[in-house]
This record gives structure tokens, sequence and C-alpha cells, in this order.
């Protein structure tokens, strides 16, 4: 199992130049990961906020070998261009350590569509998200790219340089029980399962996903979890990955620096 910080860019957090020395921290105690929440804003008492993707190619130049990304982004709000445009130059200032964790995301949680005039249909969403994935991987290819959907459209576009090993690998996030979005997660990278309490919750998944791939070789599977927690149920559950969850209710910066510097779980 591979060991990721998880962070939420609040308060405290919210300082490109501060996480990414938490980044470069991270690397030298032997965390594999690094991943920061995708959000505009959050509830009270949360006040200061800042964007991953630039906090990301802030942790690219300070790194050499962690793996980065969006835990998740929710794409269905993004222009699938400029997010193309976006993955692949991230992606090649890590030099190939981008790993994209995307998910339809929830007004529920700080009304980030609904205060905003985004869709807040669910079904909508996910159409606009399949339309972007399509977009992305055939973008990553090198090759023109012609889509003409319900949402979003490219006309003949070709989109260079390419990933530095030809696309990046993407994650798809999901709430336990629900199999939709496995079932999508089977066609890329890797799963996702958000807000488990039990390593129970990743058998049906893991099932899921092992039938509709016929093998889960080079396939993630990551899971979150509190730093009270032991990662090895999971990871005896199927878990490939173990993302340190930070609760932002009570998040505080030398905490997280504690953590870092314990080391991962092994």
């Amino acid at each position: 199992m591979k060991h990721a910080i998880w962070l939420p860019l609040f308060d405290e957090l919210s300082d490109p130049v501060e996480v990414a020395r938490l980044a470069a921290a991270a690397e030298e105690a032997g965390w594999d990961g690094f991943f920061l929440w995708d959000q505009l804003w959050w509830r009270e008492p949360v006040r200061d906020v800042s964007d991953p993707w630039i906090t990301m190619s802030a942790m690219a130049t300070a790194t050499e070998r962690l793996r980065i990304g969006p835990m998740v982004s929710p794409i269905a709000r993004r222009r699938p261009t400029k997010l193309l445009r976006e993955t692949t130059t991230l992606d090649r200032l890590s030099n190939g350590r981008l790993i994209l964790g995307v998910g339809l995301g929830s007004d529920r949680f700080a009304q980030e569509y609904s205060k905003t005039g985004e869709e807040v249909n669910d079904r909508a969403r996910a159409e606009r998200m399949d339309e972007t994935l399509d977009i992305l991987t055939a973008g990553w290819t090198g090759e023109p790219v012609n889509h003409h959907g319900k949402h979003f459209l490219v006309d003949d576009v070709q989109f260079l340089p390419r990933p530095v090993a030809g696309r990046v690998p993407v994650w798809l996030a999901g709430f336990p029980g629900n199999l939709k979005p496995v079932r999508r997660a089977a066609r890329y990278d890797g799963f996702f399962p958000v807000n488990l309490t039990s390593p129970d919750q990743l058998t049906e998944p893991v099932a899921v996903l092992r039938e509709l791939r016929g093998t889960l070789d080079d396939y993630d599977i990551a899971v979150a979890v509190e730093p009270s927690d032991d990662p090895r149920p999971y990871a005896e559950a199927g878990a490939t990955w173990c993302l340190m969850d930070v609760d932002p209710a009570t998040l505080r910066l030398e905490d997280v620096r504690a953590m870092i510097a314990a080391g991962p779980q092994r």
C-alpha cells in the first residue's frame, strides 16, 4: 500500500508557499503522495481558501518523487479544453507525477453550485463529467479531437504536447453503496470510495471492479483514513493507496507538520 497526505487548502493551509514546503517535507519523510481538496469555499468557520491547481504547481517544483493531484475535482464545472491544457502542463511540470481525481461533487457541502449558477442536477453533471473525460482522454493522445456532445464541442483540434507517459491516470470518486461511479471508474485507472467507515465497505466495489475489468493488476483503489486509524485492514480488503485525512473543523498547521514528520504507517 502507498501512503499520501490529503489536505483541504483552508485557513492556515491556504498559503501555497507553506503547502509546497509541507510537500517537500512529506517527500523527505517517505510519503508517496500529496493530494489536495478542490473547493471554491467552505462552511463557517473556514474563511481563507486557496486554489489547488496553482498550489500543485508550487508543490511540483518543490518535490521530485511525490505523486500529486486534486482529490477530487468536480470537473463538471470546468471547461474541458482548459482542463486538458492544465492537466498536461502540470503533468509535464511534475515529470509525470499527476493523478487526476474526479467526481460529481455535491451542492450540499458548501452550496458551490447553487450560489454560482452551476448545474445542481446530478444526472446533468454526470453527463458533463463523462463528456469532459472523453475530451481529456482523446486530447491526451495527441490526435485531433472531434467531440460533438450534448454539452461540449471540440471541432478537430489537436492538443500538444502530450503528458509525459502519454496520458494522466484518472481516479473516479463515489459514495459507498452507489455502483454507478464504480462502473464508471472501471473504465479508468482507479476508484476512490469516499466517506468509508469500515473496510467491509470495500468488498462490493472491489468485486464489481474485478468482474468488469477482469483483473485489478495496475489498478488503484484509494481510501481516506484518519491519522488514528490502522490502514492495514483496508489494504487487506483491496486498497492500494491510503490517504491521511485531516478534519477541516480541527485543522491545525502544527498538527499537519507533526503528522508528516512522523511518516506513513507501513
